[in-house]
């Protein structure tokens, strides 16, 4: 019987058993110091995909304002961190990826040794204050890792995450003075009078809680927040700043300042004191809430109830790994930790926004339950919906689902009655322009993955597009464009509206509400009325119809656009390329005018006081690091000369991302750029949101293969693949030629194979049918 059972199990594999192949270790190609100098602002620090903590060093304290003036430097720090410092300051829980505004940064923690020291001090003094020099030879960043040495302390420190737990472990000297502070005043994009309140518990020698109310970019925020020791302190206090209030009440009679179990107020700096030996690690668990207190604390339990280091690293990165596995490429070493260091970038957000119960703040300051839904939060939607959202409709359509569900919530407790702008923390901001939910809401109903009330979604983009008062659209809707007299950047924002109105108009036509359909594809034709023929611009109109005198095309400031000039922003018809192209004079001439982009000289008297564009970011008059130009190359898929898009978008993958510290051309902006880059190596683009086309380009792989959500794998077989075969030759669709410029959305989600064909001079007979 034996012998016949081990006869059986050595055949499984010839009968269909084999055990599946292990998931290649695709972590290994991720650098998350990718970014971190000059304009990439993102972080180093630990976190898991879509996490509420992101546990990351911050490297100076630049404030937002100096004597009542907006402080330039302090755009370099939207992450908290730039590789070109020195010194860090401490680890904060809290950050945004690649934005170019900022927030956050809450609850710094800094371990030192020696004479307690509460003030941070400065980058060019440390040792007048908490913070420590080190040297990048002494870091390590890794997703869910991270690791630096504390020179001037002597301390190594390590950083790891759960989704709502940060947790550190720092090794010691021996010392009869280590301390770990916590600085409840420190934040990003910090200001004199931006902490409201903080209120903190000393439960007991080993657990702290409290909370952080701020009025920063989101005006009315709280974060709660739960912290243990792996040791008892021996003792504790803390020191406020706060000029002295007329009032104290009756708190006077105690010395608050020195092991006092509760204390409170707008600047406060907390330490705890320690006895180390030689080699000693004492670590922290730190839990963050929505909610309260008791929700930080239930979330540090269910998610690190151990106080095993490793054990949190290893599911940290095993969670990675399970995300970048979604495609797995074949590709150059260099091309490798591009890509993945892409696909790390585009899930970091938006980030998960409720503790393990389902409860989270709402808009309306209340408590609320998401039911059958993760609740999420950081909507950078300006940037995001171009390429991050349709990147998750095909990668994670069920968070995306989620992420249209948060939404709707937001949209259900906002008092105005509007779908998110830019949000996050229980906050509008009402950063940017448009209301570019509406195309991420639009984009999951016309691919089918909308799970959701999709008429009930309808509605409220209807209802946000019709909001009057928002932003110019009272002039809008009464005169079909945004005149500049009456509202700034209003060029920028008569395009945006008249795309998320062609996208709502196309919901309306899958969901049978013909009365909205035509309403809206009225309105989506409005970017024809600030085309001037003449100058063969997109132009500003004043409110009597005439145009704005001074016109200058290439400027980017007072122009009537907002992070573009007119060569890139008349260019922004993605809903209806064709009709834009026959506007502006045919295929031909048109095609020559994209050439003329990317091959002019811009002059750099116009971006040199643009803060997050630079030389190294622009291609002729093409700014990558611009979201309003990243549909372009893709073009000429329009024209006649479709080997162009190939041609471009191969040089951009070049030009605008490389595996260094400073290797993004412009701000990743919550993970839209590094979205480009996936689709764009990929082979393929969303022009239009909203479509279920994409926009076929020349892959930058040896072959790829995407790992769908529904079990299908969608292939791509790229032969003849060299850096000078940048020119598709010819296509096959499941073995079947091709010859058209898109694929489907439809295509891709029921798996299958495209096959690409190389060389090094384009086929001028393929791809010349436009979509």
């Amino acid at each position: 019987m034996k012998k016949l059972l081990l006869s059986a199990f050595l055949f499984l594999p010839l009968l269909g058993y084999s055990q599946a192949k292990p998931a290649p270790n695709l972590v290994k190609y991720v650098n998350p110091m990718i970014g971190t100098a000059k304009m990439g602002h993102t972080y180093p620090g630990a976190t898991v995909p879509f996490g509420m903590v992101q546990l990351s060093p911050d490297t100076d304290t630049i404030p937002y304002e100096v004597n009542g003036k907006y402080n330039k430097d302090v755009y370099k720090y939207c992450a908290g961190y730039q590789h070109d410092d020195n010194t860090i300051v401490g680890f904060s829980h809290t950050h945004f990826s690649g934005t170019g505004h900022s927030d956050l940064g809450d609850f710094l923690i800094a371990p030192t040794t020696g004479k307690l020291q509460l003030n941070p001090g400065t980058e060019d003094k440390p040792e007048s204050g908490y913070r420590s020099a080190f040297s990048h030879a002494n870091e390590v960043a890794e997703p869910a890792y991270y690791k630096v040495k504390l020179d001037d302390h002597n301390i190594l420190a390590e950083l790891t995450a759960s989704n709502r737990v940060g947790m550190h472990q720092y090794t010691f000297p021996k010392s009869d003075e280590a301390h770990i502070i916590l600085d409840l005043m420190s934040g990003i994009y910090n200001y004199d009078g931006k902490t409201t309140w903080t209120f903190v518990r000393v439960e007991n020698d080993t657990l702290i809680t409290g909370y952080r109310q701020t009025n920063g970019w989101a005006r009315t925020r709280t974060v709660y927040f739960a912290m243990a020791f792996s040791k008892p302190f021996h003792q504790y206090g803390n020191k406020d700043y706060s000029e002295a209030q007329a009032y104290k009440g009756f708190w006077r009679k105690f010395d608050q300042t020195r092991n006092f179990p509760e204390f409170a107020g707008k600047k406060l700096r907390a330490y705890f004191d320690f006895k180390t030996t030689e080699g000693e690690k004492i670590k922290i668990k730190f839990a963050l809430s929505p909610v309260s207190t008791e929700g930080a604390l239930a979330n540090m339990h269910a998610e690190i109830p151990h106080w095993d280091f490793e054990r949190v690293k290893r599911e940290g990165q095993a969670a990675w790994n399970k995300e970048l596995n979604k495609v797995v490429v074949d590709a150059g070493k260099d091309d490798l930790v591009n890509f993945y260091t892409a696909m790390y970038h585009a899930f970091l957000g938006p980030t998960t926004y409720m503790d393990v119960d389902g409860k989270y703040r709402g808009l309306d300051m209340n408590v609320h339950q998401a039911k059958d839904f993760t609740n999420y939060t950081s909507f950078s939607l300006w940037d995001t919906y171009r390429a991050l959202h349709p990147l998750f409709n095909i990668l994670q359509p069920a968070r995306n689902n989620d992420m249209v569900k948060s939404m709707l919530a937001h949209y259900d407790q906002s008092v105005h009655k509007m779908l998110p702008v830019w949000s996050h923390y229980a906050n509008e901001n009402w950063c940017m322009i448009g209301y570019h939910a509406v195309p991420v809401i639009a984009d999951a109903v016309l691919k089918g993955n909308a799970n959701f009330d999709a008429n009930r979604a309808l509605d409220a983009c209807v209802q946000t597009a019709r909001t009057r008062y928002y932003d110019g659209l009272e002039y809008y809707m009464q005169l079909g464009y945004v005149p500049e007299d009456k509202n700034g950047s209003s060029v920028s924002k008569t395009l945006e509206y008249a795309y998320d109105d062609w996208c709502i108009a196309q919901m309306a036509k899958k969901l049978n509400r013909q009365d909205i359909y035509e309403e809206f594809s009225k309105r989506a034709q409005n970017y024809k009325n600030v085309y001037d023929a003449k100058s063969g611009f997109m132009r500003p109109k004043l409110s009597d119809g005439t145009w704005k005198k001074e016109f200058d095309p290439l400027d980017t400031h007072g122009q009537g656009f907002i992070e573009g000039n007119s060569w890139n922003y008349s260019l922004y018809v993605p809903h209806d390329p064709a009709q834009m192209i026959a506007m502006m004079g045919g295929k031909t001439r048109f095609a020559q005018h994209l050439d003329s982009l990317f091959t002019m000289e811009l002059p750099d008297k116009y971006f040199e006081n643009t803060e997050d564009i630079s030389r190294e970011g622009i291609i002729g008059n093409y700014v990558h690091g611009n979201e309003p130009s990243h549909h372009v190359a893709y073009l000429y898929n329009w024209t006649d000369q479709p080997w162009k898009t190939q041609e471009r978008t191969r040089m951009v993958l070049k030009a605008m991302y490389k595996p260094t510290v400073d290797g993004l051309g412009g701000n990743d902006d919550f993970g839209q750029m590094s979205a480009w880059y996936i689709f764009s190596t990929l082979g393929f683009y969303p022009v239009a949101p909203g479509s279920d086309q994409y926009a076929i380009t020349s892959p930058a792989v040896r072959s790829a293969s995407i790992n769908l959500e529904n079990g299908k794998t969608f292939t791509i077989d790229v032969k003849n693949q060299k850096d000078r075969n940048v020119y598709v030759q010819k296509m096959e669709l499941n073995g079947q030629p091709i010859n058209r410029t898109y694929l489907t959305h439809a295509e891709i989600m029921n798996g299958g194979r495209i096959t690409f064909y190389m060389g090094n001079k384009p086929n001028k007979k393929l791809m010349v049918v436009a979509p």
